[in-house]
């Protein structure tokens, strides 16, 4: 059952403004200073305009460790946190996101057949990256909106759950997560580091991994942003008693060959029934194996790949994704429909060289794969396979995609799958997917 917080809210009064102000003159805020604002925020007595600015100050400014802590704690305390009555370790990982990421859906029943539970609280798209939620709910009558009772029985029953957050847990990050989505401020470390951190401590977590990524397709574009992220939220969970890792991995290219809901989950059930793409494998083995050993259920990494295989290959880690589908109002054998098939043909011979990422986020939203807007509603038969990686030789007229597409925003997207796909003369050596290890 969920526990209520023991957090104390402070009482001195603080002017929101002056506070503002000060933060955006550049100076340190106070713990009881974050907590009143965040109080203040969440119960309608600090309004929107005034937490815009405070997001544009931290923006510009900055935050301490200190501050960001402050920040994430009271954020996570706005609400309740979840309280578990079975003695397995609670574990889960977050992703930063990225085209074509699709591993929540692969990693969350893997790790539920390896005497853990996985609380998943996920979300929807934002901007040009795909939603957990959004591809989910190209199940037939797949629930993502589970209460708070709900999750937890589906977790205690299956071993994982994946839904939305509801109204009781981390309030304040669902007011200043959709603030921040308007204001320009998505890409700030301290912010992104107490929105993620917040949701996922409110799970009632023992262990926690983290894949930052970086490149075209990232919110970080370099290496050093990365890096920097990443030692913000294993700082921060570390401190609030959460074994956390990260993972640094490549975003300079689409991860598997599917972008689109529908072909994600095809592509997703392909993994765990031990086929699919290489890099999609990988990765979900090394962030399964690293919060495996946090958790203390293998001794190495090398002992959890090992154990992660064997689900893999004997279809367990298939049916207990059937399992959660299931026990979340889903089907998985109802037929998912797809668009019409289109080729997006080379116009030219040469290498790849590059991807632009972000491009073709924006193409499936272009189909009607994602929202412009909050209110629109998702085609999840559209999407793109692409057919050629970094490094890959191609020919004139051969098919570097496939979109699955219908009328709508068919050819603007093909100009920009076209566009996003960079042909070069010289040879290039494809990215190393999975780099830096920071605990």
């Amino acid at each position: 059952m969920p526990s209520e917080t023991h957090f104390r809210k402070p009482t001195s009064p603080v002017n929101a403004t002056q506070l503002i102000a000060r933060k955006r003159d550049g100076h340190v805020l106070t713990d009881d200073e974050i907590a009143w604002l965040i109080n203040e925020y969440v119960a309608e007595r600090v309004p929107d305009y005034q937490m815009a600015a405070f997001a544009m100050a931290v923006y510009f400014q900055g935050m301490t460790t200190e501050e960001t802590l402050a920040l994430t704690r009271s954020m996570l305390h706005s609400g309740v946190v979840l309280n578990w009555e079975t003695d397995k370790p609670k574990v889960d990982k977050h992703s930063t996101g990225g085209i074509g990421d699709k591993i929540s859906l692969i990693l969350a029943p893997l790790l539920a057949c390896c005497d853990v539970q996985v609380p998943m609280i996920s979300g929807r798209g934002l901007g040009p990256t795909g939603g957990t939620l959004d591809k989910l709910e190209a199940v037939p009558g797949f629930r993502p909106d589970l209460s708070t009772g709900e999750f937890q029985r589906v977790c205690d029953d299956v071993g994982c759950v994946i839904s939305g957050a509801t109204a009781d847990l981390v309030p304040a990050d669902r007011k200043l997560y959709a603030l921040r989505d308007v204001t320009a401020t998505v890409s700030c470390i301290p912010l992104i580091t107490a929105s993620i951190m917040s949701k996922k401590l409110a799970e009632g977590l023992d262990a926690l991994v983290l894949d930052v990524k970086h490149g075209s397709g990232a919110f970080m574009k370099t290496t050093e942003e990365a890096r920097r992220l990443a030692l913000s939220l294993v700082a921060v969970g570390s401190r609030l008693g959460v074994t956390t890792t990260a993972v640094m991995t490549d975003k300079n290219q689409p991860l598997g060959r599917m972008i689109g809901n529908s072909l994600e989950v095809d592509e997703s059930i392909d993994v765990l029934c031990g086929t699919g793409p290489t890099d999609v494998r990988e990765l979900t083995r090394a962030l399964c194996a690293e919060v495996l050993v946090s958790a203390g259920r293998t001794e190495s990494i090398d002992e959890a790949e090992r154990v992660l295989d064997g689900h893999l290959n004997s279809g367990r880690a298939t049916e207990k994704f059937r399992e959660m589908i299931a026990a979340q109002g889903g089907d998985l054998d109802e037929k998912r429909p797809l668009a019409p098939i289109t080729d997006v043909a080379s116009r030219r011979e040469g290498v790849i060289q590059s991807f632009d990422c972000e491009s073709l986020g924006y193409a499936v939203i272009e189909l009607g794969g994602g929202r412009k807007v909050q209110t629109d509603k998702i085609d999840h038969s559209v999407g793109i396979e692409m057919l050629v990686r970094i490094g890959d030789e191609v020919e004139a007229d051969q098919p570097l995609a496939r979109m699955f597409a219908k009328l709508r925003g068919r050819e603007v997207a093909r100009e920009m799958i076209e566009r996003a796909i960079v042909i070069g003369d010289e040879s290039v050596e494809p990215p190393t997917l999975i780099g830096e290890r920071i605990t």
